[in-house]
């Protein structure tokens, strides 16, 4: 049988929850170069209605959800008669579930995306994930239910859908691992002196070198938190301690990742810099298929480059690690406070260097507690934006 196919000989069907922001953008498109492999039954947005209308028209979804739910009326007039809209954060769970799908991808943009998350897993839902506060913040929780209910966690990030493919098919286990090695482009201050940090504006911030992202995840490029938080996301993704997994600069962007065996042997999976290859792996697992995205070619690529982070000058890798090593609550304190730091930053009440400042200010005085439960996740979550908006 065809694996791009399920059991039922059906295309897959995908619900996409956070369809509006670059990567749901970039998940219509592979959907829309695959109709024959992949079928969108579900959208959900935020409160971007028009966008939202847009892609129902585009798609013929007859299932969307919208968390800002004062805004249905609004969608209601722009979208078909017969299509069901789900309302606020319980609308999210429901079309997390729904009967029909059986991969989720979840691509929302902080916490509103654990408890769909968590509600497809529960439903035996395949769960693609690109938002990092998933397994960041319940990695131990997620990770769990995946086991308990035999359900694959597909990543959608690119550096760990690149790991994800150096060890698809790979007999071993970790026991053959040595090392993660995740890839990073040094942001848009990988060379500038560490002096001159303190003057950095948001629009340079903005200004990431190889991708296209929204401005959360392109702060957070510049800063490295977010290697950082692929770091913790790895660790449960692959079952890997946080001593293996490692950060090295690839300017280029092409080498998106790689896999050190104990015999010294390296894998590595490269491709040109569009988020649509680990979409595209992900949604058509465990099969490969052409999908009409640009090959690499080496004639042109001329060189590729490899570097130290400059952890001295940029301390998010090594408050990452301290977090992922002591676990429990901490990786979301850690991820909470540089939400609300990067706020800050972008509103012009902090400088660059500050975001690290209030970080690790704000994990130092957390009590540490275990991560067993999404209750306790949420509570350090919450904890944590309290005392860092007091630091900014």
């Amino acid at each position: 049988m065809d694996a791009g196919l399920n059991a039922a000989g059906r295309r897959k069907k995908v619900v996409l929850l956070g369809s509006t922001g670059s990567i749901g953008c970039s998940t219509l498109e592979v959907a829309r170069l695959l109709p024959e492999r992949i079928e969108l039954v579900g959208l959900a947005a935020n409160g971007s209605v028009a966008a939202l209308a847009a892609q129902v028209r585009a798609t013929g979804v007859r299932h969307v959800a919208l968390h800002d739910a004062a805004k249905v009326e609004e969608l209601r007039a722009l979208i078909p008669a017969d299509v069901t809209i789900y309302p606020g954060p319980a609308g999210l769970v429901e079309l997390a579930t729904l009967a029909e799908a059986d991969t989720v991808l979840v691509a929302i943009i902080g916490t509103a995306g654990l408890h769909p998350a968590l509600a497809a897993i529960e439903a035996g839902k395949n769960l693609a994930v690109a938002s990092k506060e998933i397994l960041v913040m319940a990695g131990e929780v997620v990770t769990a239910a995946a086991i308990r209910k035999g359900v694959t966690l597909l990543p959608i990030d690119s550096e760990h859908n690149a790991i994800f493919q150096c060890l698809d098919g790979h007999r071993g286990g970790e026991k053959e691992v040595s090392r993660l090695i995740l890839t990073a482009s040094g942001g848009p201050f990988r060379t500038l002196p560490a002096a001159q940090l303190p003057e950095v504006t948001l629009a340079q911030a903005l200004k990431h070198p190889t991708w296209e992202m929204g401005r959360k995840i392109t702060i957070d490029s510049a800063t490295l938190f977010n290697k950082g938080l692929e770091m913790i996301e790895a660790r449960w993704l692959f079952g890997i301690g946080m001593e293996r997994i490692e950060v090295v600069v690839q300017p280029q962007s092409i080498v998106h990742s790689m896999v050190e065996f104990i015999d010294g042997s390296v894998l590595a999976q490269m491709s040109t810099t569009d988020m649509c290859f680990p979409i595209q792996y992900a949604l058509t697992w465990p099969e490969r298929v052409a999908g009409g995205l640009k090959p690499l070619d080496f004639a042109k690529l001329a060189k590729l480059d490899f570097e130290e982070p400059r952890h001295a000058d940029f301390p998010a890798l090594r408050l990452a690690r301290e977090a992922g090593l002591a676990g429990g609550t901490l990786p979301a304190v850690l991820n909470a406070a540089n939400e609300i730091a990067v706020d800050a930053f972008i509103a012009g009440a902090i400088r660059f260097p500050d975001i690290w400042r209030v970080v690790e200010e704000t994990m130092a005085r957390h009590d540490l507690a275990t991560a067993s439960s999404l209750d306790s996740v949420i509570a350090a979550d919450t904890w944590a934006r309290q005392h860092a908006a007091t630091l900014c």
